[in-house]
């Protein structure tokens, strides 16, 4: 079977499964855009404090039904840098809705935290179930029912899956996304890990450690390694949330202030009162969803999103599973080498020939449809295409070009970096786990070794700088999934564990939490289910037990007779710990509530 027809058939079998769930979600997405221009169902005293703000022309405009407003949601602070650039953009947008005979008014603010701040702290167990607490809180602002279409204005980890579970939960409305960008290039991303390394083994100090991650994130824009933030960009895009050619324009140019006013004018045009009507949630199918697959796996893009795109996709009443993300992993070819799975950065891959040329040779092979609907109002094709600036300001939209300009950061489907998306799904008598192997060397795709046991990622590195770690092993870690402490990212197991890798030791980590898009050269079964808290198989573990992990097959297998399993009691660990400081006592009926992980490890779509 061809690679089209392959595609799909995996996104026929999407829709079959879906056909419930996504019937259920249109009926209501219909029922409410047959309502017409939102606000003409509140009534006098209602409206009159939604604009009490306003200018008068804008309250005039307000006060009928025939001039469109957009609700903009925003995550700006001032603090991360890749939402700095968002504190302009509400005045340019309000100026550019103006122009078009429009209004735009700040609907609400959602929380965006990072990753890279929280990392190794409490505060990191908060960060997953802030997906679903961005959705809620976009929720909250546009259901002042004011709005005719929304802009989404974020970019990083769990603010865009998080954001376009609000998209798709108000999908009557048409939404886009307005990226900011990513920061222009600093130190090369594989020295930031060597001197990572180094650190981790004690060859050099804090000032050195700091001196090179602050030349790494150094100003406005998304950190420019290819991890959730930017494989979230790459997805908008994709997908058709943004505008064509818009993901990875740096901050602060005319392109890219030219690529803001360009998207509020176009989320007017496409409202209910034009004639070009776009809501998100019919926008957004089962072929969409595919495309941001496909996407993911043609970039090696973060592992994160095996969580969020399920989650995502049931916004819509989606029914999207990890073995239909395994399933297209194999099919579709790795395109592209940006850190961790290569020594460029997304700021190299933009200039190769990025997103326009990405989709370019997905779309000639059948690879991706070109059949769904956009904000831009045409299908995929029309984003193969390089955004210029024009010379009257206006964007100027140029073919992408036909061969890479840089073929060691992103090449063509006839010379991929190798033959599948590299984010496999593992099964086993432990459950079922992800891995994420385009930056793993095939010698380690299997590994088998006996386990060592942490309930903590702090543990591991206690033991490594006791010196108790030089030998081959399994990492078992555990207790840290989505209702034991929120699924943190486990980021700080990377340096020693890739350290003993370096010594000749065959390594790997198997973990029901999280190890992110930046994930790398150690082999890492992450995401098991069900969790240890749950009492999953995983808790069932004991020190010393063979475990053979092999990412050719997909198989996670505890090496132990099934019936010596069976009679073992799950380890129980007191998580008290975990409940309170930094906020996380505000979070325990999340907890208390989430779904598992290959359900998207969400507090929203969890039965």
């Amino acid at each position: 079977m061809s690679a089209h027809a392959r595609i799909s058939a995996i996104t026929h079998r999407i829709v079959e499964r879906s056909k419930p769930t996504r019937e259920r979600y249109l009926e209501r997405l219909r029922a409410a855009a047959s309502q017409g221009v939102q606000r003409s169902v509140l009534g006098c005293a209602n409206l009159a404090h939604g604009f009490a703000v306003c200018s008068p022309a804008d309250k005039d405009a307000l006060a009928g039904d025939r001039i469109p407003n957009l609700g903009i949601i925003t995550a700006y602070n001032d603090m991360l840098s890749a939402h700095q650039p968002f504190e302009t953009y509400p005045a340019i947008i309000r100026e550019a809705a103006a122009e078009a005979g429009g209004v735009a008014q700040v609907a609400g603010g959602v929380p965006a935290m990072c990753d890279g701040v929280t990392q190794g702290q409490p505060g990191m167990e908060l960060s997953l179930f802030s997906r679903d607490l961005i959705a809620m809180s976009a929720g909250v602002g546009l259901s002042h029912n004011m709005f005719d279409a929304a802009l989404f204005l974020g970019v990083c980890d769990k603010i865009v899956p998080g954001l376009v579970i609000a998209a798709l939960s108000f999908g009557h409305l048409p939404s886009i996304f307005v990226p900011a960008g990513p920061m222009t290039t600093g130190l090369p991303n594989d020295e930031k890990s060597r001197v990572r390394q180094l650190f981790a083994e004690g060859k050099v100090g804090r000032a050195e450690l700091l001196e090179a991650e602050s030349k790494s994130y150094h100003g406005p824009g998304t950190c420019t390694f290819y991890g959730t933030a930017n494989s979230n960009q790459m997805l908008m895009e994709i997908m058709g949330f943004h505008m064509p050619g818009s993901s990875f324009i740096n901050p602060g140019t005319p392109l890219r202030e030219a690529l803001t006013r360009e998207a509020a004018k176009r989320a007017l045009a496409i409202t209910a009162l034009g004639n070009e009507f776009t809501p998100a949630g019919e926008m957004i199918d089962e072929r969409s969803v595919v495309n941001g697959v496909v996407g993911l796996h043609a970039t090696g893009g973060s592992t994160n999103h095996t969580l969020h795109l399920v989650a995502m996709a049931r916004a819509a009443g989606i029914q999207l599973t990890w073995q239909d993300i395994a399933e297209l992993s194999e099919i579709v070819p790795l395109l592209a080498r940006v850190y961790p799975n290569g020594l460029a950065d997304v700021n190299h891959f933009q200039a190769a020939g990025g997103m326009g040329f990405l989709i370019k040779e997905l779309l000639k092979h059948g690879l991706v449809h070109d059949d769904v609907r956009t904000v831009f109002g045409q299908g995929l094709a029309a984003y193969t295409v390089d955004a210029r600036l024009g010379g009257n300001g206006a964007v100027l939209r140029e073919p992408s070009p036909e061969k890479s300009v840089d073929p060691k950061v992103l090449s063509s489907i006839e010379t991929p970096f190798q033959a599948n998306g590299g984010l496999k799904m593992l099964r086993g008598n432990l459950g079922k786990a992800v891995i994420k192997i385009s930056a793993v060397k095939p010698e380690r795709h299997i590994i088998e070794a006996p386990a060592i046991i942490f309930h903590s990622q702090q543990a591991l590195q206690d033991a490594f700088k006791e010196g108790k770690l030089n030998r081959d092993f399994i990492a078992v870690v555990r207790f840290q999934g989505p209702k034991a402490n929120g699924m943190p990212e486990l980021h700080k197991l990377t340096p020693p564990l890739g350290v003993l890798q370096d010594r000749g030791f065959r390594v790997a980590l198997l973990t029901d939490g999280r190890m992110s898009g930046a994930s790398g050269k150690v082999p890492a079964a992450i995401h098991v289910t069900p969790e240890a808290v749950d009492g999953g198989p995983i808790a069932r573990i004991r020190e010393g037990d063979i475990i053979r992990l092999d990412a050719i097959k997909g198989t996670l297998e505890v090496l132990v007779d099934a019936a010596d399993m069976a009679e073992r009691e799950p380890v129980v660990v007191d998580l008290s710990d975990n409940e309170f400081g930094m906020g996380r006592e505000l979070f325990a009926p999340f907890r208390r509530a989430v779904g598992p992980s290959d359900q998207g490890a969400s507090v929203l779509f969890h039965h």
